[in-house]
């Protein structure tokens, strides 16, 4: 492999961890404007919006030069084709942020609903495990990356848990059922983030191993689930 196209991904690598910064503190926002009602926090989460879109627009195309005048093979390959996948996952992420800060705006107006504890909880380990997988990717760690894949299963089960929840809300308190509406689509985002986590993690595995597991990850949480 050349220097130059060392550099390159080197810089590429480097673009994408900032990308994963600006996106983790977007999800983070967001959370706290929802679990402490603070909607002026909105603001700070749609801003970002704009940097997260322009960058990943400037990463992909890097990616595609890097594609066309290298002609990279084998790892070098793979490490370019991980970043480009990575780098629509963290734009989708990011999305789901905003969604998640508009739900917050929207219960801000709802001071009478109670926004469980359980929000927060599953919404830290889908932070975790964004912020594992690129940890994993900088390390080149599949084994490290498979453990944020099986970590996804503890976010379905605490969204399992405040669904109950939810419903159990909407039957006995008529007046709160919008207010239940938003939430349930909060708990909704932040199992998207936990799923674009784990695509990550095997988007780094593919990386490593060469082995393509996203078709894997049913099978994965139906062996968790019966064992």
């Amino acid at each position: 492999m050349s220097r130059h196209l060392e550099r390159d991904l080197q810089n590429l690598e480097r673009a994408l961890l900032t990308q994963a910064s600006v996106v983790e503190g977007m999800i983070r926002t967001a959370t706290r404007a929802l679990c402490e009602r603070k909607a002026d926090l909105v603001w700070e989460v749609l801003q970002q919006e704009q940097l997260v879109n322009a960058r990943e627009v400037t990463i992909e195309e890097e990616c595609l030069k890097i594609l066309a005048l290298n002609q990279p093979v084998a790892i070098d390959l793979r490490r370019t084709a991980a970043v480009l996948k990575i780098n629509g996952d963290l734009e989708r992420i990011a999305d789901l942020a905003v969604n998640l800060a508009e739900r917050a705006r929207s219960l801000a107006e709802q001071p009478d609903f109670y926004v469980s504890e359980n929000l927060e909880t599953m919404a830290n380990i889908a932070v975790d495990m964004v912020r594992d997988a690129l940890d994993a990717f900088v390390e080149f760690d599949a084994s490290a990356a498979d453990s944020v894949r099986r970590r996804d299963n503890e976010v379905d089960q605490l969204n399992l848990q405040l669904i109950e929840e939810v419903h159990e809300v909407m039957r006995t308190r008529s007046d709160m059922v919008e207010a239940a509406l938003h939430f349930f689509s909060a708990t909704r985002h932040i199992e998207r983030i936990a799923d674009h986590a784990t695509n990550i993690a095997e988007d780094v595995i593919y990386l490593v191993d060469g082995e393509i597991a996203r078709h894997r990850h049913e099978e994965l949480k139906q062996d968790s689930s019966t064992g």
